[in-house]
């Protein structure tokens, strides 16, 4: 399975991203805790070199308690500040504005000696598409003050958001890289549903997924769909198929329909609290 996908509007994204990234001082970046770092953006990296850095670990329900301390580790190692999230329940939000005030310490003190005192702190929400950028700034404010949905691409042009007197926010599209060099991090963005559905193989993408759970998490599969083992992921579509009455013209198994079943469930929790990548794979430990 390879991947190719760069939507036109993320280019104009992206142009739009490096001019407004003098107006601000800190970047909150949105990753998928369950591949926190397959669902980060290099180009965030480069474009935001000189500015205060938060990793917000969204979705933080769906993916091991363990691994999330693990991330969050990993990124505060980094220099980073970092906490983890579940914008759709609330969890963690609390936390963020203090965060914020903490990662940008630095400038608020230059602030403070230049004779600059109560400017709010500005901040950009990054992130690619589908880590659940919108939720996470509608729950932080406490309204709907932006365009929410669970399709890569709803966010279309960027905003600006006052959350209080002392934190303003500036949203921004989702953005991918213009070109997959890691096909291993595409199919994990695959996985989550940050790539259009429309553009894959649903029962290849399947399988996959299927190899990863029956490897790292076995036994999770047959328990959720009441089927057996297969060595062959294909054969267990078919199992899956069956179980769960998935037919087309009668009697004949419909494993396209089971694929994305399985992808459905997988990426809304169903199959139980799943990372996709631990910080072990990086650093060797």
């Amino acid at each position: 399975m390879h991947f190719q996908w760069y939507p036109g509007h993320m280019t104009k994204a992206r142009r739009m991203m490096q001019e407004n990234i003098k107006l601000i001082d800190l970047i909150i970046e949105l990753v998928d805790a369950r591949i926190p770092l397959s669902s980060r953006n290099p180009d965030i990296d480069e474009m935001g070199k000189n500015k205060a850095r938060l990793i917000v670990l969204n979705k933080a329900d769906l993916a091991e308690e363990k691994r999330n301390d693990e991330w969050v580790e990993f990124f505060k190692e980094k220099g980073y500040s970092a906490v983890k999230v579940n914008s759709k329940k609330g969890g963690g939000i609390k936390s963020i504005q203090s965060v914020i005030q903490e990662a940008c310490r630095e400038k608020t003190e230059r602030d403070r000696r230049r004779g600059i005192l109560n400017r709010p702190v500005r901040a950009m929400v990054a992130g690619i598409p589908n880590v659940g950028k919108s939720t996470f700034i509608n729950t932080l404010a406490g309204k709907a003050c932006t365009k929410t949905g669970n399709k890569p691409g709803v966010t279309k042009g960027k905003q600006w958001i006052r959350l209080n007197k002392s934190v303003e926010l500036l949203d921004t599209p989702g953005i991918l890289w213009p070109k997959f060099e890691d096909q291993t991090a595409a199919l994990k963005l695959a996985f989550i549903g940050s790539i259009k559905d429309e553009i894959l193989q649903t029962e290849e993408l399947a399988a996959e997924l299927i190899r990863f759970l029956e490897k790292e998490y076995a036994g999770v599969i047959g328990r959720k769909y009441s089927v057996e083992p297969a060595e062959d992921p294909y054969e267990c579509l078919r199992r899956i198929a069956e179980s769960r009455h998935c037919l087309v013209r009668g009697s004949e198994l419909d494993t396209e329909k089971a694929s994305a079943l399985l992808l459905d469930d997988f990426r809304n929790g169903r199959l139980g609290r799943i990372t996709l990548e631990n910080p072990g794979d990086i650093t060797g430990k």
